[in-house]
């Protein structure tokens, strides 16, 4: 169980058809910001291959992708989605593995499969995303897709963007351990014992982040499900960030790196780290705000994103 609980620590074809899915309120989270009357997201379910996808989408305008990282939702984007919704059409799938996502046992959630994977559904729902914003793990996918040429925005945001490769140790300590509980009863345990304890919000606040009751509650829930673990867990035992850090000087894009102040997940470190390769990069603090800065302050984060594409927007139109 010691083991279960020290990796459950770091968990942060074409067929089918698109359908309507009921909104799933236990998963609408909220961070310290509220909002008022926010608007409804759309839910759908799109089936692409062995990848039966969950997406929202919410306003209108030029595209936004938000991309979440590993072991969140989209409920964690709840309230940058309604900030950004009032310029953007926001479109946020849950990854494979993931809440709503289904995928079958023998699919591998390494970065450049869910890359791939998330560029079929891009190329599905006909999507021209202006911007693409991921969270930690989600930020290395955004840049993935960009490398893929799966995507051309204007900007991609990372927020707490994990880009850098974990070290050698470690790496070869957590994959196999994750590996070999999400192919056992490890969900399961942890699952059951996410439930009986109050674990969930002692990892959240060991991010640096300070979320709302109700943004608990809505992770309390969410760890709660097996197959949601389990999900996690594949990714965390797949995932290697080698290849996409050495390639990261050939994104040529406009590349914000937001991070928060009080962040004990990813070091400021090692967003000085990237940017120093991406050739494009400007990095931004969030002050009083930790590896959850987007469910903390999701006006502050959107204010960012808004004012940095159009100062990018300023520059590309200036003769």
């Amino acid at each position: 169980m010691t083991l279960a609980r020290e990796v459950f620590r770091r968990l942060e074809g074409r067929r089918g058809a698109t359908e309507g899915v009921p909104s799933e309120r236990w998963l609408e989270g909220a961070g310290v910001e509220a909002a008022s009357e926010p608007p409804t997201p759309q839910h759908r379910r799109v089936e692409i291959g062995p990848v039966r996808w969950h997406v929202e989408t919410m306003g209108r305008g030029p595209v936004a992708l938000l991309l979440h990282g590993t072991g969140a939702s989209t409920h964690s984007f709840a309230g940058l989605m309604r900030q950004l919704a009032e310029h953007y059409t926001v479109v946020a799938p849950d990854l494979p593995g993931h809440a709503l996502t289904r995928v079958p046992p023998a699919f591998e959630p390494s970065l450049e499969n869910m890359a791939t994977a998330l560029g079929r559904l891009v190329e599905r729902l006909d999507l021209r995303p202006s911007v693409v914003v991921g969270h930690s793990a989600g930020g290395a996918l955004a840049a993935q897709l960009v490398l893929d040429r799966a995507v051309e925005p204007d900007m991609v945001v990372g927020l707490a963007a994990a880009l850098v490769p974990l070290p050698r140790l470690a790496r070869a300590l957590l994959a196999p351990a994750a590996g070999l509980l999400s192919r056992s009863v490890g969900p399961e345990l942890i699952a059951s014992y996410a439930a009986r304890t109050r674990r969930v919000d002692r990892i959240m606040r060991s991010t640096g982040s300070a979320l709302s009751s109700h943004g608990l509650e809505s992770y309390r829930r969410l760890v709660a499900r097996p197959e949601h673990v389990g999900g996690a867990l594949s990714m965390m035992a797949h995932w290697d960030l080698r290849a996409l850090y050495e390639a990261l000087p050939r994104i040529d894009v406009p590349f914000l790196l937001l991070c928060g102040e009080h962040d004990r997940a990813v070091p400021m470190t090692h967003a000085r780290a990237a940017s120093a390769r991406l050739p494009r990069a400007t990095v931004a603090v969030v002050a009083r705000a930790g590896h959850l800065l987007h469910e903390e302050q999701p006006r502050r984060v959107s204010r960012l994103i808004l004012e940095r594409v159009a100062a990018s927007q300023r520059r590309d139109e200036t003769p």
